[in-house]
């Protein structure tokens, strides 16, 4: 498959999942062309400009109505919200984890004011960035995310476990277990135990390399949380490109290697 058929057929999908949202009387980009190419720059895993380079190069004649560079990422930010359309519906048991983001080199900390990220340990290395919490269904698609500073402990997800207390058992690693007000769906998994959530380290190691997603470049924090919507509603459009296929022993396996732009 060619990127361009690629391209197309993304669009298709996508625009079947838009159907009722309705085109803005002075936009140039229909509301699924704008989630397209925001899923795109999530897939391409690069920063703003040489993304907008790419597209404008290669692909310029898919989108005739495309935008200057900036008020087109001001576009993903402002729509942020159509990403949640792709997320998946909860199952009885769950998963959960944390996953932190670069920002910047911990050797430039502090040099702005401006400064998105905070320090904190991820991998056991020092980073300065964001740190994005995954909850996923029993398939390892995603069902929800929150995102804070890295510096923050995995109990403050907390209330992302507690909003699902209804509908799934969540597991999680013993980081996300706090002295008292663990939420009653909260399964903390000790080392060693309940090695079906490893599904969630599958997940996030396609998202480190074909996402190049352990670092952006980003400086504003609602562009940041931009990124990690639309890297999310990209994830579960890939992983279910070809249907969702249990093997002998019902185990779905997940790829989003051949999407790589």
């Amino acid at each position: 498959m060619t990127t361009q058929d690629f391209i197309t057929e993304l669009f298709c999908r996508v625009d079947d999942a838009m159907i009722e949202v309705n085109k803005h009387s002075q936009a140039t980009l229909y509301p699924s062309e704008v989630v397209t190419l925001a899923v795109l720059f999530a897939v391409k895993g690069v920063g703003n400009r040489p993304f907008y380079r790419w597209l404008e190069r290669d692909f310029r004649h898919l989108f005739p109505g495309l935008p200057e560079r900036t008020r087109l990422f001001r576009l993903f930010v402002t729509h942020r919200a159509w990403a949640d359309r792709f997320l998946v519906q909860p199952t009885i048991l769950g998963v959960i984890d944390a996953y932190g983001i670069e920002l910047i080199h911990p050797m430039r900390e502090g040099r702005t004011a401006h400064q998105i990220g905070k320090k904190g340990v991820s991998n056991h290395r020092w980073i300065v960035g964001g740190k994005l919490c995954l909850l996923l269904n029993k398939l390892g698609l995603v069902v929800d995310w929150e995102c804070h500073t890295a510096n923050v402990s995995d109990t403050r997800f907390q209330p992302l476990i507690k909003r699902y207390e209804d509908k799934m058992i969540v597991c999680s690693d013993t980081g996300f277990h706090a002295k008292t007000g663990d939420p009653q769906n909260l399964k903390v998994c000790p080392r060693g135990t309940w090695n079906s959530r490893m599904i969630i380290e599958t997940v996030l190691s396609m998202l480190t390399l074909c996402n190049h997603f352990k670092k952006v470049m980003h400086r504003v924090w609602r562009y940041f949380q931009m990124r990690l919507g639309w890297t999310m509603a990209a994830f579960n459009i890939l992983t279910q490109w070809h249907g969702l296929e249990p093997d002998e022993d019902g185990i779905v396996h997940l790829s989003i290697a051949e999407f790589s732009l």
